[in-house]
Formats: C-alpha cells, structure tokens, sequence
C-alpha cells in the first residue's frame, strides 16, 4: 500500500452547537467516502495508509473526530455519567438520561457532509461507528450510497455479551502518562486482536504516543458508550433500511461477539456479510487489504 495520494491539513468546521476536526484523503471530486470511528477513538486510529490505499481507487476520503474525541469537541460540562447504574436501570426498564445519543452523533456526521457540500456518500463506520453509521441509514438514508458496518452490532440486548477480558476494558481507567498509556495501548490491543492476524507493536506504539499527544479523554469516552447503552436497539428499524450494506466481521472478535455481525446482516434486508477468520476487534495492517478490497468491491 504505497500509492501516494494528497492528504489535506486537519481542519476544524462548525456543526450545530459543536466543532469537529476532520482531514481528507485524495481528490475531492472524486466519490465522497465518510470514515466513522469508535468507541473512544480518533480519526487517526484510521491509519494514513489505509485512507490512502482507499483514496487510491478513487473516493475522497474524510475521516473525522467524533464529539467527545481527538480535537472536536469535549462536552465536559455534562458530566460524567454512572455505567453500572445506566445499565441495572436499563435492564429494569427505565427512562435513561444521557448527554447525548448515537443520533446526535449521526447528526454530527450529516452535518460534516454539510459542511463539506456533500449530498450523500459511502459511509464506512467501525464498531461505535458502525452504530453510527446505521443511525444515518436508518434516519437519513438519502445521504448514504452505500453502507459499511465493521466489527459493529445491532445493540440487540439479547445477543452474547462481550468476552468478560474484553468488558473490562471499557470501564477501566486509563493511564495518565505517555509511556504508560502507549503500553497499555499494547496490552488492549493484544486482548482485542484475535488469533488469526499478527500486531505491528512498533507501529501501535506510534499511533498511541500520537493518539496521547492529541489528547485523550476517557470522561469522552464514557459518555460515548453511555449514548451506546441509552440507544438501545437498532434491529427492528433496520429491517426497513434499503441503503446497500455490507456487514464485516471477525469471528474471534471478544468484544462484539461474531454473533452481533450476523444479526446485523440479518436484520438489514439484502446486506452481504463477510466473515473473517482469526479477525478480532482490530483491523491490524495484515487485515487491510481484504478489507479495502470488500469496501471498494461495495462501493460503486
């Protein structure tokens, strides 16, 4: 994956009541192509090489922070919110109040193609950004060409729940120091993996001295995966989805079991399902090439 391609500055745009930092890959006449990243991550856990190996077939490539993530905005002032008690009162039935949900961060996203005059793209979402992604399928499924959901579920309560090694990395605190924080990115990293597909540790401790050096925040983060729990269930609304999906999934993913990746398959009408051994919750550089060729193979 060499092929050089442009590669624009960060750069910041109001969208609603919030600003989101984004940069682009590629030529911006070509097909608009939308990256949507996870569950406490930035836009750089989309490596360079993999946005430009995609520009290279022709999109222009736009990745993006999520509120709460990387450079846009930390919406500190709402708090932090209870986990364990958002669950044990969604488990009893109850209203949950949360800063925000995954349909504001869709929002967020269409607002992003606004600004950057798009009318529809290819939307391409990872774990979170799958959610992401089908919130807009569902909601605003005229600004979708097509739709990618990776290593993502349906946020049906009754599929299996996450390896219990895996779980416990959503609640744990994260290391306050860089050196600190770039080996615990490794030992995430070798929980999340999977078995069939080897992590580059040089190039993970670069992208997380890189990721601490923009700035994370785990009070981001915790209010993300609140908006994931207060959500709910996407299942019953995507049986209506008619955007052209493609389901991607690891079946030795701990974190969002491969169960999750065939009931959203299910779920959306006509949605192709690509299973890959060994993969797990990760998308390591030896995985890239089947998975850029599945995204360009889709998105026509």
């Amino acid at each position: 994956m060499n092929q050089k391609v442009s590669h624009s500055d960060p750069t910041k745009v109001r969208v609603g009541s919030i600003e989101i930092v984004y940069d682009t890959f590629g030529k911006s006449t070509a097909l608009p192509m939308l990256l949507v990243i996870g569950l406490g991550e930035q836009m750089i856990a989309w490596d360079e090489e993999f946005c430009s190996e995609l520009a290279a077939q022709g999109y222009w490539v736009i990745r993006y922070d999520n509120r709460d993530a990387g450079l846009s905005t930390k919406l500190d002032e709402a708090g932090i919110p209870n986990i364990p008690a958002l669950v044990q009162a969604q488990m009893q039935g109850e209203m949950i109040e949360t800063p925000y949900l995954l349909g504001d961060m869709a929002d967020d996203a269409v607002g992003l193609l606004d600004a950057l005059g798009v009318e529809s793209a290819h939307v391409v979402g990872i774990s979170m950004g799958g959610m992401i992604v089908q919130e807009i399928a569902i909601h605003r499924p005229e600004r979708i060409r097509t739709m990618t959901s990776i290593m993502s579920s349906t946020g049906n309560a009754e599929l299996p729940p996450a390896k219990p090694e895996a779980m416990a990395l959503l609640t744990e605190t994260a290391p306050t120091g860089r050196a600190d924080f770039i080996e615990d990115s490794v030992r995430v990293a070798r929980i999340l993996n999977g078995t069939g597909f080897p992590i580059d540790e040089d190039r993970l401790r670069k992208k997380a001295g890189d990721i601490f050096d923009r700035g994370s925040s785990p009070a981001g983060m915790t209010r993300q995966l609140a908006a994931i729990i207060a959500s709910g269930s996407r299942k019953e609304a995507l049986k209506s989805v008619t955007v052209p999906t493609l389901v991607i999934h690891g079946d030795a993913d701990p974190l969002v079991s491969v169960e999750a990746g065939i009931d959203t398959a299910n779920a959306i009408p006509e949605a192709e399902l690509l299973i890959i051994r060994g993969m797990g919750h990760g998308l390591p550089p030896s995985l890239w090439p089947q998975v850029v060729a599945a995204i360009v193979r889709h998105a026509i």
